[in-house]
């Protein structure tokens, strides 16, 4: 049969390196998988009750493509009070990932710039590559925080934005609150905006979250549940900012993902309301261990929040280290090569049992002990 030949889009891109990790997990038999990037807690059960009634009261159906009313005035009375913002805007989109392809979608043309912060979360190249954009890419080790002077050397007349992501995946590294603030105020007398990708907001373990939306009216946040409550499957996630772009963000949802899941969409506004002091409490004590395991075994800045550790990889490659995790150990982690253009560290993602990081933390010791 003669087959057809995919887009030139399509074909510049290959499998995300962590789909081709998780696709390696499945083949291999009891492996020790500290490369999945999700909570290994119970999403609130006040929120699997609402999914439950929310199914058995019919409502399954299409939304408005803003979201339901009751989340969306919930989450956008929360977000006008935080910020003390009252005009800003908010949109539930299908994820937060949904929310970030809105975003670029309504901001980025063709030959415009996007500054990222490398490493970096793995979709933020394609998509801004998608839409024609360039990616001008900011090399943050080894502190991985972001210096203001080189993003201010970086931004061109073809800037659009800058995309922002505190706490980091896959560092874990919180960017500081003069930080945050210097960074809005750049952006503001340039003509930029930053795309501030929150989603794990909730994870900031040694100090308060700064978000450089408390410090321009022109931030646009992306954020959502998966994460804070373990609701990774229920797509439920929002975008907030200035009124025009909500507006064409909720304009070309239409056209793509139509609506967030209606079901996850009721699960969601019953987990605003649950407590998750105890799960949140839980992974920066699997933080805390895992630190402790490796220090002086491995190199690696101390992540001050998200779920995730970064060393360097012993021998320098990291691609090199996770293919020997595996062949040795059936450990599974993330080279770092998926993150950017260095090959240096490697993504442990702790939020797994304790037993699995306690295997983890031998195979990394042994591994360790081979270089």
């Amino acid at each position: 049969m003669h087959t057809r030949p995919i887009s030139r889009r399509a074909g510049a891109f290959d499998s995300s390196g962590i789909r081709k990790v998780f696709d390696l997990a499945a083949r291999l038999e009891d492996p020790i998988n500290l490369s999945i990037g999700q909570p290994d807690f119970e999403m609130p059960a006040a929120a699997r009750a609402a999914a439950k009634d929310a199914i058995d009261a019919g409502r399954n159906g299409y939304t408005p493509t803003q979201g339901i009313a009751a989340l969306r005035e919930r989450l956008e009375s929360q977000v006008r009070a935080e910020l003390g913002q009252p005009q800003r805007s908010l949109c539930v989109t299908s994820g937060s990932s949904g929310a970030l392809n809105l975003a670029l979608m309504s901001l980025v043309d063709p030959g415009d710039e996007v500054i990222v912060f490398e490493p970096a979360f793995v979709m933020y190249r394609p998509l801004v590559e998608f839409l024609g954009g360039r990616c001008v890419a900011i090399d943050t080790a080894p502190t991985f925080q972001v210096d203001v002077d080189r993003v201010a050397a970086a931004i061109t007349p073809a800037t659009k934005a800058i995309l922002l992501n505190t706490p980091a995946n896959p560092t874990g590294v919180v960017a500081t609150a003069d930080t945050v603030a210097a960074l809005a105020r750049l952006a503001d007398s340039r003509g930029v905006t930053i795309i501030s990708d929150e989603l794990y907001r909730a994870y900031c373990y040694d100090g308060p979250f700064a978000s450089p939306a408390a410090h321009s009216e022109n931030v646009v946040v992306i954020d959502g549940l998966s994460k804070s409550h373990a609701m990774t499957g229920w797509r439920v996630g929002w975008v907030h900012g200035p009124k025009p772009v909500v507006d064409a963000c909720t304009m070309l949802q239409q056209y793509t993902f139509v609506c967030a899941p209606q079901v996850g969409q009721w699960a969601g506004l019953a987990a605003l309301d649950a407590p998750m002091e105890a799960p949140l409490a839980e992974c920066r004590r699997k933080r805390d261990m895992l630190m402790a395991a490796l220090r002086g075994r491995y190199r690696f800045v101390e992540p001050g929040g998200a779920f995730y550790l970064y060393p360097e990889a012993p021998g320098g490659s990291g691609k090199a280290f996770a293919e020997r995790a595996v062949d040795e150990e059936k450990l599974l982690v993330v080279p770092g090569s998926v993150f950017g253009a260095a090959d240096t560290h490697f993504r442990i993602a702790y939020t797994v049992s304790d037993a699995t990081l306690g295997r983890g933390i031998a195979a990394l010791t042994r591994l360790a002990r081979g270089t």
